[in-house]
């Protein structure tokens, strides 16, 4: 497991695998599964669509702070959904049950119901895709259950009619996004991808993706042509010279939440390698270790912040979830 000091508490042992039984072989009709969460080692906005979605560039990495879903067929009039953190709606607006709908939707299977447990450990509205993440793995694992009629190309099609980073958490874990952020293209693992240390900072403060999509400034975008940046990093890594770490949304959403650019700043003070806004936030992923411990105690004992240690993650194939760190 990843270490982490959070507010939510680490899952019962009844949610843990057991050593005696491998991950995601919980009986032929039940699945235990890692849904992990992502960062955005660079985010463009290019423009406003005529639909009023933006198009982008972004990479995407999957890291290793995540949640557990537990999901069981079984023999029931419905379906059961639950979840550990509070204002997580379980009804069918949560996206974990409009992709279970989809998916028997297309399989024709609307007649095969499922036990789901949802173990959450990911912040909501961090820009970690903590949402998107928890629908991916669950289309993956009711499509294995159903028997796997669906190929991985049908699952990446539906995930893109649920939600835009939906996409990325049927990758391997490293991939270019781009459209809206639902057309997916693999990316090799960064060279430095088993080596680096990566550090969330969440602030308890929450901003809606709408929200920050409306404070941009269209004028003060990033310049920077997104395929020479994809470049430097397959070359080179997170160890890319600063200017390449973009996130056209970091001001923006600064703009809408001064704290947030404070605690960046204190970030910054720590002497990590690269210290950067995720997504639309609230999260600071910290890259490396902090130079400053003075300033890092600080952060880390801030009573509004929740930290998480964390890694990059990439699945082996396409057959093969991720694995529970």
């Amino acid at each position: 497991m990843s270490s982490f000091r959070s507010r939510c508490p680490p899952p019962p042992p009844s949610q843990l695998f057991s050593s005696s039984t491998p991950p995601n072989k919980l009986g032929p009709n039940k699945l235990q599964l890692f849904s992990p969460s992502k960062i955005n080692l660079f985010l463009r906005i290019l423009r406003k669509r005529p639909d009023n979605y933006h198009d982008l560039s972004s990479l995407f990495q999957a890291i290793s702070l995540g949640d557990t879903l537990t999901i069981e067929k079984v023999d029931s009039p419905s379906d059961k959904f639950t979840c550990n953190m509070p204002g997580v709606p379980v009804d069918s607006s949560n996206l974990v049950l409009k992709a279970v709908n989809l998916l028997r939707s297309h399989t024709g299977t609307n007649d095969v119901k499922f036990d789901i447990d949802l173990y959450k450990r990911c912040p909501a509205q961090a820009g970690l895709g903590g949402g998107s993440a928890n629908a991916a793995t669950a289309l993956y694992a009711c499509n294995k259950l159903l028997g796997s009629p669906c190929t991985s190309e049908e699952l990446i099609e539906m995930s893109a009619e649920l939600g835009s980073d939906i996409t990325f958490f049927l990758s391997k874990g490293t991939a270019y996004c781009t459209g809206r952020g639902e057309i997916m293209n693999e990316v090799a693992p960064l060279k430095d991808s088993n080596d680096v240390k990566c550090t969330i900072v969440k602030i308890n403060l929450g901003l809606s993706t709408p929200t920050v999509f409306k404070a941009l400034d269209y004028d003060k975008l990033s310049a920077t042509d997104p395929e020479e940046i994809l470049k430097q990093f397959s070359e080179k890594g997170t160890k890319v010279s600063p200017e390449y770490f973009v996130n056209d949304l970091q001001s923006p959403a600064f703009e809408c939440l001064p704290k947030l650019k404070e605690l960046k700043e204190m970030c910054d003070e720590c002497d990590f390698d690269t210290v950067m806004m995720s997504g639309s936030g609230t999260s600071i992923f910290c890259l490396g270790e902090s130079g400053n411990s003075e300033m890092w105690r600080r952060v880390n004992g801030r009573d509004d912040v929740q930290v998480f240690e964390t890694k990059f993650m990439n699945r082996n194939s396409e057959a093969e979830w991720y694995d529970e760190p």
